[in-house]
């Protein structure tokens, strides 16, 4: 502990206190800071003094002249003293006005202590005072402690993490990727510039976490292997900053703001991290960083792929069923949170496609665990797929239920197509759903779309089965057109009508030249033998695809 972080309390407590009597008679005014209580008599106590002492003395050894008490003076202002106690009797009748002229001079609080008041009993006072104040702060941190507990296993966990932190420390906090995206935040967002200051040096410390990381890792590979002669080997290290541990926080203070940065530690060495900023008008206290370091041991828990991932033997034991020939609706009880076990289970698909900014590459979360927790914290789900820039999950939730659109999916680069609330047996109509939600986001090029039925369409009006049965026909010749075959010509066919005829988008869409949009679409119209550029035969041909039930044909 720090000299800074020693329990300390006001100098004006003791100047409080009636039974010491205690006066000040030169010095400053103000509330400065005893975290201890000292009684020398000596001409240079400075050696022993350690800073932020209430120095006793009755002036036994004090020099005689003035400059002597000035340099008297001088010297424990130096050592850190916060203030120093006069006895007056038997040694001086009263404080000499060498030693007031001095305190006053050098900007140190003199006290004045009556004949009736012992030392000892100041050092008592204070000790009872500063252990008072340490049980507040020890109560305070308990209860910060509590609260960040509860609010842990709240569905919202990370928000609500951020908010208890925010509600204790006073300050903005925020929980950034290592890209300095924002992904979740809590209190009142302060000013420009500070958000880009908070961020600019997550970034900074994020980069050296990483670089000190990479280069510990090289240093570990090349002890284990090592070289050498004879028997003996030399393991081959690496010296300078970068061998050493970079560091995992990192502190700012200007302008009256005090900006802090803890980066979360990653999962089985990765080197990618999250960061946990924060920005106060106030210097952070000792209870203030003891309740940021609970909260960062929290927020590395929740965003842990263990945890937010859901690794536990109900989801094993799930996924042993389904494989050993169960079907969805018999396993999906068992992967439903307490509180929708007591109504009818449903399920919402989410599709998802990752396309990070330009200015700021980012792995594909399916590479980056700290990231794909992150995700799945934010849609409220451990059951989530990624397959490079491709996204599967199932949020379970109720009949009623209505998908929210996270802000943290759009900070990652995610663009999300919700479908409707489905039962387990009905998941592969869901899933339908989610993939043109996706597409219809990805056209509009808005975030997300969620998937919204309508009893008042055709859908509605049109049975199933018979639906179905028309789709089936109507594409079959697509099973004998060849290379590149009935599934690709179809969602090549899905994409461009979902993108309103536009061959580039299309291609963009679908990661291939337009010159081969074009090709596969002739041959969809040869084969079909149909019109393209007829609305009427673009509108069957989508009622078609929408009843296409063949997963194949979903693919993109």
């Amino acid at each position: 502990m720090t000299e800074s972080e020693q329990p300390s309390v006001p100098l004006s407590v003791l100047l409080a206190d009636p039974a010491l009597a205690l006066r000040q008679v030169a010095g400053p005014v103000g509330d400065h800071r005893v975290s201890t209580v000292g009684t020398t008599e000596i001409e240079d106590p400075t050696p022993y003094l350690v800073g932020g002492e209430l120095l006793l003395t009755a002036g036994v050894r004090l020099p005689l002249d003035a400059e002597g008490v000035d340099t008297y003076v001088r010297q424990v202002v130096a050592a850190g003293v916060s203030a120093l106690g006069f006895g007056v009797a038997p040694v001086h009748e009263e404080v000499p006005p060498e030693l007031v002229a001095a305190c006053d001079r050098h900007g140190l609080p003199l006290l004045r202590l009556p004949p009736a008041t012992p030392f000892v009993a100041v050092g008592q006072a204070a000790y009872a005072a500063i252990a008072e104040v340490r049980n507040r702060e020890l109560r305070e941190i308990s209860r910060a402690q509590s609260a960040l507990a509860t609010a842990a296993a709240r569905p919202d966990a990370l928000q609500a993490v951020l908010a208890q932190l925010s509600a204790y420390t006073g300050a903005w906090a925020v929980l950034y990727d290592a890209q300095g995206n924002e992904l979740f935040h809590a209190g009142p967002r302060p000013d420009s510039p500070t958000p880009d200051r908070v961020r600019d040096l997550v970034l900074r410390t994020t980069a050296r976490t990483r670089a000190g990381a990479i280069a510990r890792t090289r240093t570990r590979t090349r002890t284990r292997t090592g070289t050498g002669t004879g028997t003996g080997t030399i393991p081959a290290t690496r010296s300078g900053p970068a061998a050493r541990s970079a560091p995992s926080a990192a502190a700012d203070h200007q302008g009256g703001i005090h900006l802090t940065v803890h980066t979360l530690p990653a999962a089985d060495g990765a080197t990618t991290t999250l960061a946990l900023g924060q920005a106060a008008t106030t210097p952070p206290t000792l209870v203030h960083r003891q309740i940021t370091s609970t909260a960062t041991v929290l927020l590395a828990l929740l965003t842990s792929p263990r945890h937010a991932l859901g690794t536990d033997t109900h989801s094993a034991g799930a996924l042993v069923r389904l494989m050993l020939g169960a079907t969805p609706a018999d396993v999906a009880p068992a992967l439903s949170p307490a509180d929708t076990k007591r109504t009818e289970q449903h399920w919402i698909v989410v599709h998802g496609r990752h396309t990070p900014a330009r200015s700021a590459p980012a792995p594909h979360p399916g590479d980056d665990p700290a990231q794909l927790a992150t995700l799945g914290t934010a849609l409220g789900t451990p059951y989530l797929y990624v397959d490079g820039s491709e996204l599967k999950a199932l949020i379970p939730g109720t009949p009623d239920a209505r998908p929210e659109v996270p802000a943290q999916a759009a900070d990652l680069g995610w663009t999300l197509g919700f479908g409707a609330p489905a039962a387990a047996a009905d998941l592969p109509h869901a899933d339908r759903q989610a993939a043109r939600a996706l597409q219809r986001a990805i056209a509009a090029r808005v975030p997300a779309v969620v998937h919204v039925e309508d009893p008042l369409t055709v859908h509605g009006l049109v049975p199933p089965a018979a639906a179905r049965d028309l789709a089936r026909t109507r594409f079959a010749p697509l099973d004998e057109a060849g290379p590149p075959g009935a599934p690709v010509l179809l969602a090549t066919l899905r994409t461009w009508l979902t993108l309103h005829g536009s061959w580039d988008r299309t291609a963009a869409a679908l990661h291939v030249h337009r010159n081969t949009v074009r090709h596969r679409l002739s041959r969809v119209a040869e084969v079909l033998d149909v019109d393209l550029q007829d609305p009427g035969v673009r509108m069957e041909l989508w009622f078609a695809l929408e009843w296409v039930n063949s997963p194949s044909a979903e693919a993109r």
